[in-house]
Formats: structure tokens, C-alpha cells, sequence
């Protein structure tokens, strides 16, 4: 059995990123997107590029997506003015996909509000919603300093979480490549405040439709309301706050990713892609940081074999992953996310131009967003999911995708 996968013959070369890297792109295997455009300019914007020909891809089907970042009991005036919809501007034609780069818009509904503070033009009214006041927590003044910015907005207009909606449409395509190989993405929240959801013993298809009816995205009714009465005493208070997030993916074969170089290594690779979250903070895969505290005898999963199912594993501590590669368990993954640092108690700062103490400025946020950073989350664990997956099997078209990793798996059969 041989898998087919053209190369084009490539000159030796010193490159930024990367030998490697430079192969893929000039190679035209590189699955990858960027991501443009300010939290009140008039649009976010994405570029896919590397996706197959022949994927069915809707409006609809993002715009799912895209609704459900919006969603979750704790979030702020924005999603009063937002109504998120993708808009394509290239790359797909009749519902499927060209095979050519795929352009993604979401607009501003606020900019209309903002059009003359944040226009491109020379008559921009530059001295309108200036902003010196860096917020403790976020990229104000770090970036301020950085970039050289008088204007700290210069900065908190693209530092915004609001450019995670442009991700989640991004996200969406890669979930749906995903989708049409048999693999399947779950998120749900399993801690906000402290508060524990329990969702043992539930499957991820059960753990989906529980997430859907709730509106912080768990599986626990009962942890539900402790988190909703939570959020409601952090709102009259001032505060904000923050929580644990899980991705689980089923379908995965075994063999995606790398164990003989750090940057092909999958796990680090969906670590730097949750991380990238804005407010995240820390990233587990499997067990984690509780693997810390156990012995080795209690730690690993024990491997076994049947005719029937091949190599298994009655436990998954790992996650999914192990040396950097998937071994065919469901993949585990968690971000945890900080409180929001905009708070409506504004925390001591010092101006940046004046260098006199002051309460960090306010700029409309949420009480929680754990339950939107699931969501985001769900869509970079897909896309580098999606990353992995071309990378082994490669294709220039859907058909051609499945043709070998069918392959591939009939291949694996026969071990």
C-alpha cells in the first residue's frame, strides 16, 4: 500500500521559519490562516489557505458557530450590539470549497459608532476616545510601550477578544474538514468559580447535547445554577470570573503528529493553539497536572490488544497523545481561563503620559466568558487539528483526502 503525496523538488535555502516550514509553504501543503482587523474598525477578517477542494461549506454552518460564541450566561453590552455573521469573500462557490484560498468576513455592526475615531484616513479624529490608562491584565501597556503608541486604543482594538469571532469562522472550516473525515470536536465547561461540573460517565455525544441546553455549556445541571447564581453575585459586585474549558475529539487515527521534532509535536502544537486564547492561562492534555502528584504505576495507560479492536487502552490519562502522537484514544484537552481583567471596579493604574495613579479606564466587557472561550477553543483544537491531518494525508481535493486516509487506515488493519 502506498500513499501518494506529490512533492515538488525545492533548493536548499536559510528561512525565518524554518526549513521545514519553508518546504510546506512553497510546497503548497501548509494549512494556515491570519486573522486581521480592530475590536470598532468596520470588519475581522481571515485568510484560509490549504483547504481541499470539494468541501461542503454553508454560511449556515459557521454562522452556527459563530452564534454560539456569542452565547453563555455572563456576557457583556457587545453581544447586545453584535449579531455575527461570516461573509465569503473568495474561495468557495456553491457550497464547496475552490481549493484556492478561502476569505472570511464578520462585520462590526458597532462601527458605525466608531467610523470617524477609527477611519483609515488622514482626518481620523485621532483625539477622540483616547485612552492612557493602561488596565492591569491586559496588553495595554506592554503593548503601548512596545509599539511606541501615545493612544493606548492603538493597542486594546486588536489585543480584543473580539478577534476570536473571525478565529471561530476560521475554526468552523477546519472543524468541518474534520467533520467529513469522521471526527468529531465536543467542548463544555467543567469549572467557573470554583465550581466543579460533573460529567463522568457521560458520552461525548451526551455531553454535547447537555452542553447545547445549557447556558454555560455543561453537562451539570446542578453545577449550572451554582455557577449562574456565582456569576450573578460577581456582576453586583464589580468582579469577574474566570474557569476551566474541555475539548474532547473522537475519530482521530492513531499517527497524527511527530515525535522526532519539537515543532511537529502535537501536543505542543494544540498547547501553543489554546494558549493563543486571549485570558488563557494554563493548558492540560489528559490527566495533566494531577499526573504530577501520582506514581508511575498510576499514571500511564496500560495497553491491550483483541482481534476485534486492535490496540486499545482501558484508561486515557494521556489524552490522547503520547510522545507527541495520537495513539487512538479520544483526545482530552483544557484551558484554563483567567477573570476578565476589565472590571466595572477598576483596578489602580498609572497614566501613561501624566505617570500619575489612577483607576484603569473601562472599556465594555463581560462578567464571565468561559463558556465563548469553549467555543474558541473548540475551533483551534480543529483547525490544528485539520493542520495535522493534511500534513499526514495530504490531497488536493476532499475525495482525494479520503482515498488515503482510508488507505491508511486499511493499512493499520493489517498490523
Amino acid at each position: 500500500m502506498e500513499i501518494v503525496k506529490p512533492r515538488k523538488a525545492l533548493p536548499v535555502v536559510q528561512h525565518p521559519a524554518g526549513l521545514f516550514y519553508f518546504i510546506k509553504e512553497m510546497s503548497g501543503e501548509m494549512l494556515r490562516y491570519l486573522t486581521a482587523g480592530e475590536s470598532h474598525g468596520p470588519a475581522l477578517t481571515a485568510i484560509v489557505d490549504g483547504i481541499p477542494s470539494g468541501l461542503p461549506l454553508t454560511k449556515d454552518y459557521i454562522d452556527q458557530q459563530l452564534a454560539r460564541r456569542q452565547g453563555g450566561y455572563g456576557r457583556g453590552g457587545r453581544m447586545a450590539i453584535e449579531k455575527d455573521q461570516v461573509h465569503f469573500l473568495s474561495g468557495v462557490r456553491g457550497g464547496f470549497t475552490l481549493g484556492g484560498p478561502i476569505t472570511l468576513q464578520v462585520q462590526n455592526r458597532d462601527w458605525a459608532n466608531w467610523s470617524e475615531t477609527m477611519s483609515p484616513h488622514p482626518g481620523a479624529k485621532l483625539d477622540d476616545r483616547v485612552v492612557t490608562k493602561p488596565r492591569p491584565g491586559h496588553a495595554d501597556l506592554s503593548g503601548a510601550l512596545k509599539y511606541n503608541h501615545r493612544d493606548i486604543r492603538n493597542i486594546l482594538e486588536r489585543a480584543s477578544a473580539r478577534e476570536t469571532a473571525v478565529r471561530v469562522a476560521a475554526g468552523s472550516v477546519g472543524r468541518k474538514l474534520l467533520e467529513e473525515l469522521g471526527i468529531r470536536v465536543t467542548g463544555h465547561v467543567v469549572n467557573i468559580a470554583g465550581v466543579e461540573a460533573q460529567a463522568q460517565g457521560f458520552s461525548p455525544a451526551e455531553i454535547a447535547q447537555k452542553a447545547a441546553e445549557s447556558q454555560i455549556y455543561c453537562a451539570d445541571a446542578q453545577a449550572e445554577q451554582k455557577i449562574i447564581a456565582a456569576i450573578e453575585q460577581a456582576k453586583a459586585a464589580g468582579d469577574s470570573l474566570g474557569g476551566i474549558f474541555e475539548v474532547i475529539v473522537t475519530g482521530l487515527p492513531v499517527g497524527l503528529g511527530s515525535h522526532v521534532q519539537w515543532d511537529r509535536r502535537l501536543d505542543g502544537l494544540l498547547a501553543q493553539a489554546v494558549m493563543s486564547i486571549q485570558a488563557i492561562k494554563g493548558v492540560e492534555i489528559g490527566s495533566g497536572f494531577g499526573l504530577a502528584n501520582l506514581p508511575g504505576s498510576q499514571a500511564h495507560d496500560e495497553i491491550f490488544y483483541t482481534q476485534e479492536r486492535g490496540f486499545f487502552r482501558e484508561t486515557n490519562r494521556a489524552g490522547g497523545i503520547e510522545g507527541g502522537i495520537t495513539n487512538g484514544e479520544p483526545l482530552v484537552i483544557r484551558g484554563a481561563m483567567k477573570p476578565i481583567p476589565t472590571l466595572y471596579k477598576p483596578l489602580r493604574s498609572v497614566d501613561l503620559n501624566t505617570k500619575e495613579p489612577f483607576v484603569a479606564s473601562i472599556e465594555r466587557s463581560d462578567i464571565c466568558a468561559v463558556p465563548a472561550a469553549c467555543v474558541v477553543g473548540e475551533a483551534v483544537v480543529s483547525f490544528t487539528l485539520a493542520q495535522v491531518v493534511l500534513d499526514k494525508f495530504g490531497g488536493d481535493s476532499l475525495e482525494e483526502l479520503k482515498q488515503n486516509l482510508a488507505a491508511y487506515q486499511a493499512a493499520l488493519r493489517t498490523v
